[in-house]
C-alpha cells in the first residue's frame, strides 16, 4: 500500500493529495471545491476538537450557534469587512425549484425570489453583532465569551484537501468586552491556547507573532497569528486571534451603560481554527511510508495483529491481548485488536503504517511461548521485543517518548530552516534553495511588502512577538527598519 504513494522529493503536492486519499482521511466531493471526510480523518478532527473545546471551556467560555444565512445588509454595516470576504461568498437568492415545462427537469422558480439575499457564512462577526445587540444593556451583561463549532462557506477558486476548501469546518470564538485592555487580553490568551494546543498535542512548533496591516482580518484593528512551517519550506497560518476594536460594536449599534451610567460602544474579539489543522498535521510529520500521527491525536494510539495459522492459534492470542487490553482501557490508551483473518499480517502492517498509528503490537505462538510481544513504533520505523510483564508500562512511556521525539524532530526542522537575510539577492537565493521561514527587514510599507510579494511570491508570515528592536535597512529598498520580520512562501 503504502510503496505506491509518489515521494516526497519527487513531487510534495502529488504526495500529500494522495496521502490524504490513501490513508482513508478525505476525498473530493460531487460539489466542486467541498471535501468528503471520512470517518479516519473525522476521528482526528473530533479529537482536536475536544481538547480544543476543553481549553476554551477552561477558559470560561461557551458554545452557541448562530444561523448559516445571513442577510446581505449586514455585511454593508462594516466596511471593510465586506471588502475582504465579497469575493468569496455564495449568495443564495431564491427559495423555491419547480418541474420544468418538460414535467422532467428541475429549475428554479422565478417567482420564489427572497427580497433580500442571503449570504452562505464565510463568517459570523456580522450576525452575531447584530444578536448581541439584544442581549448587552449595561456592563452586567459583559463579558460575553461564546465559541461556535460550525462549517463556513468560501468561494475558493483553486482548492485542495483540508488545505483550502469551498466548505470547511472550523470554530470561531466571539467575545464582547467593557474595556479595550479586557479584549486585548482576550485576544492574546486564546493566541496562547492556539500555540499550546498545537504545541502539546499537534506536536508542531509555531511561532507567534502579529499580522501586518495588509494581511489582517477584515474589519480587525490587530491579527495575532500561529505560523508553521511545513517539510517542504512552506509556510502554514495555522490560527488567528482578533483585536475588533469597537468597530463591529459601531457598525451594529452595540452599547452598554457603563459603571459611571455612560453610554459606550462595546470592545469586540473573534478567533479561529479549521480543518486546515488537518493539513498542518499531515505535512509537519509524516513521512514517505505515509501518515505518521503524534499519540495525543491519534484515534488508534495501539494497533495489535495476530499471527496466527489456525483458530485455535488466534484464540490464545486473544485470550492474551485481553489481559493487555483491558490494562490500556484504564489507562485510557485508545487500541485495536485487528482479528481479521481475511487479511495477511503484511497487509495489515503496511495499512496501519500508511495510516500513522503511532505503535504496533505483533504477537505469534512464539511470541506466547516466550511472553514477549514485538513492538513496532511509527516515528522511528524501529521494532523492539518485550516482555509481556512490563509491556502496558513500556507502551505508556514510548506514546510519551514518540509525542516528544515528533515535536522535538518538527523544531529542529523548523529552526534550521529559520535564516537571516541582509540583501534582496540574499533573500531570492535562500528562498529558491532553501526555503523557510526568512527573517529579514522590512521598511513598514504596504508598497514594499506587496513588491515583495509580486518579485518572489512570499508573504509577510508575522511580526514575532518576541522579536527584538533593532535599526536596520529594508532588504528590498535599503530605508530604515525597526525590526525584523518573517518571511515565507505559504500555503
Amino acid at each position: 500500500m503504502s510503496k505506491s504513494i509518489t515521494k516526497r522529493a519527487e513531487d510534495y503536492s502529488k504526495w500529500y493529495n494522495e496521502l490524504v486519499v490513501k490513508a482513508d482521511l478525505a476525498e473530493n466531493s460531487g460539489v466542486r471545491g467541498c471535501m468528503v471526510i471520512k470517518p479516519y480523518g473525522y476521528a482526528i478532527w473530533e479529537k482536536m476538537q475536544a481538547e480544543l473545546d476543553r481549553m476554551f471551556k477552561e477558559t470560561g467560555h461557551q458554545n452557541a450557534y448562530f444561523p448559516l444565512f445571513i442577510p446581505k445588509s449586514y455585511f454593508s454595516k462594516e466596511a471593510s469587512h465586506v471588502d475582504g470576504f465579497a469575493k468569496e461568498c455564495a449568495v443564495v437568492t431564491h427559495y423555491r425549484l419547480k418541474t420544468g415545462e418538460d414535467g422532467k427537469t428541475i429549475e428554479v422558480d422565478p417567482d420564489a425570489k427572497l427580497e433580500e439575499e442571503l449570504i452562505v457564512r464565510p463568517t459570523s462577526e456580522t450576525i452575531i453583532w447584530d444578536t448581541y445587540r439584544k442581549w448587552i444593556e449595561s456592563y452586567r451583561d459583559l463579558p460575553i465569551l461564546v465559541n461556535q463549532w460550525a462549517n463556513v462557506v468560501r468561494w475558493e477558486m483553486r482548492t485542495r484537501l483540508f488545505l483550502r476548501t469551498a466548505e470547511f469546518l472550523w470554530q470561531e470564538g466571539h467575545t464582547a468586552h467593557a474595556t479595550q485592555e479586557e479584549a486585548v487580553a482576550e485576544a492574546e490568551q486564546m493566541l496562547n491556547v492556539y500555540a499550546d494546543f498545537a504545541e502539546n498535542f499537534m506536536a508542531i512548533p509555531v511561532v507567534k507573532g502579529y499580522k501586518t496591516e495588509n494581511e489582517r482580518f477584515a474589519g480587525a484593528v490587530e491579527t495575532y497569528c500561529i505560523e508553521a512551517l511545513m517539510q517542504d519550506g512552506k509556510a502554514l497560518q495555522a490560527g488567528t486571534s482578533h483585536f475588533l476594536g469597537q468597530n463591529f460594536a459601531k457598525a451594529f449599534d452595540v452599547k452598554f451603560t457603563s459603571q459611571e451610567g455612560k453610554q459606550e460602544y462595546v470592545w469586540a474579539t473573534s478567533w479561529g481554527v479549521s480543518t486546515r489543522l488537518m493539513g498542518a498535521l499531515i505535512m509537519t510529520h509524516s513521512d514517505d511510508n505515509g501518515l505518521v500521527l503524534p499519540p495525543n491525536l491519534a484515534p488508534i494510539q495501539v494497533v495489535i495483529v495476530p499471527i496466527h495459522r489456525n483458530d485455535e492459534q488466534l484464540e490464545a492470542i486473544r485470550e492474551e491481548v485481553k489481559k493487555i487490553t483491558d490494562q490500556f482501557k484504564k489507562l485510557h490508551i485508545s487500541f485495536k485488536f485487528d482479528d481479521r483473518t481475511t487479511l495477511k499480517p503484511g497487509w495489515k502492517f503496511n495499512e496501519y503504517e500508511l495510516k500513522g498509528v503511532p505503535i504496533r503490537l505483533a504477537v505469534g505462538p512464539k511470541d506466547l511461548e516466550n511472553g514477549t510481544f514485538e513492538v513496532a513504533r511509527r516515528d522511528t520505523l524501529t521494532k523492539e521485543v518485550i516482555a509481556k510483564e512490563g509491556l502496558v508500562e513500556y507502551v505508556q512511556n514510548l506514546l510519551e517518548e514518540i509525542q516528544v521525539n515528533l515535536y522535538k524532530k518538527a523544531h529542529q526542522y523548523r529552526a534550521e530552516h529559520i535564516t537571516e537575510v541582509n540583501s534582496f539577492d540574499e533573500f531570492e537565493k535562500v528562498l529558491e534553495t532553501k526555503g523557510g521561514f526568512l527573517s529579514a527587514h522590512w521598511d513598514g510599507t504596504v508598497e514594499t511588502e506587496e513588491k515583495i510579494k509580486e518579485l518572489t511570491k512570499a508573504t509577510i508570515r508575522c511580526i514575532p512577538i518576541d522579536r527584538k528592536e533593532e535599526e536596520g535597512k529594508c532588504v528590498l529598498t535599503g530605508n530604515p527598519s525597526k525590526g525584523r520580520v518573517l518571511f515565507a512562501r505559504a500555503y
